[in-house]
């Protein structure tokens, strides 16, 4: 079949036994299909990201297999009850999360300015992940946003800060993951969890989980929050250190620490500003991670809110463990 000629400046490919010449039209991706698609990401399952971006399971699941029909390509690599982002997918993250915060810019070119216009966001977080905040986090957002005041709330108890969350004293909440179901956890990094031991401990470095065995440890205080946390992994690993001092207190845990009572379970990245070289600290093998991200309650988020929480996911280090 001879191909039709339009004109005499263009020409067109021969047709292809379907009756059309070969093209096939690319589907741009709306924007629920990006956030939902970012929900993921974040969520690193189907179930939280419905959750946290408060649609069913069954429309995110739909529109995100929408997009990769659309595009040609997986964006996800189903595992169980979880999903990784293949290559595509990480490259597709990347490009949708410039493109919601382009649309959120432009949202901003049209909400009033002024004095009397400023907004207040409260974010609550415990004493160790509120020095992130009020160091890194905080400063570098309220640069980009001066239009937002952060009001910064710390509490020992991780319970009263979920509650805060919940009955809206608080907007977001900077904690340690999991978290219960009733609230939607948007995953941020990734920190290193270590031993601080006394000066002189002739432990070795990386330390097994064995050795905590009958080992002496400062801990937090029976019944609390953390406290159950440490002894259900302690179960898992099946050892029974020895609390030779028990308090909630972050300051009584350094001076136990260096008084030689006994070592603590932290943060590496807490641990410099917290003893300087007054302790000796060594990573577990194998390297134990734990999840940090940004909390809210199940309702739809302010505006400062959803710029903080993009600002967090974009400055946000990964912590890695030392070598």
């Amino acid at each position: 079949m001879q191909a039709p000629q339009i004109g005499r400046l263009f020409t067109l490919p021969p047709l292809t036994p379907e009756g059309s010449w070969g093209y096939r039209p690319v589907m741009t991706p709306t924007l629920a299909q990006l956030r939902y698609l970012v929900a993921v990401a974040d969520c690193r399952s189907i179930t939280g990201a419905a959750a946290s971006v408060f649609v069913a399971q069954s429309a995110l699941s739909r529109a995100v297999q929408a997009m990769e029909r659309d595009l040609g390509v997986e964006l996800l690599a189903r595992r169980g009850r979880g999903v990784d982002l293949t290559p595509a997918g990480t490259r597709v993250v990347r490009l949708a999360r410039t493109v919601l915060d382009a649309v959120e810019a432009i949202e901003d070119v049209g909400a009033p300015h002024g004095q009397n216009n400023r907004a207040t966001l409260h974010v609550v977080a415990t004493p160790t992940l509120a020095l992130d905040l009020a160091v890194d986090l905080v400063p570098a957002f309220t640069t980009r946003s001066p239009g937002i005041d952060v009001r910064l709330h710390q509490h020992d108890s991780r319970e009263v800060l979920v509650q805060e969350l919940i009955d809206g004293t608080a907007e977001l909440g900077l904690v340690d993951l999991p978290v219960d179901n009733e609230l939607s956890a948007h995953h941020i990094q990734e920190r290193e969890v270590v031993l601080i031991s006394p000066l002189g401990s002739r432990l070795p470095d990386p330390l097994p989980f064995r050795l905590l065995d009958g080992l002496d440890m400062v801990l937090p205080a029976p019944g609390t929050g953390r406290r159950t946390e440490l002894e259900a992994m302690f179960s898992c690993l099946g050892v029974r250190p020895v609390p030779t001092l028990e308090v909630n207190e972050r300051l009584a845990w350094v001076t136990g620490v260096m008084d030689g009572r006994g070592s603590l379970i932290w943060y590496r990245d807490v641990v410099l500003r917290a003893f300087g070289r007054r302790a000796e600290v060594r990573s577990f093998t194998p390297p134990l991670l734990r999840p940090v991200g940004i909390v809210h309650a199940r309702r739809p988020l302010s505006r400062a809110a959803r710029a903080f929480l993009s600002h967090a996911r974009h400055n946000s280090p990964v912590r890695e463990p030392s070598r």
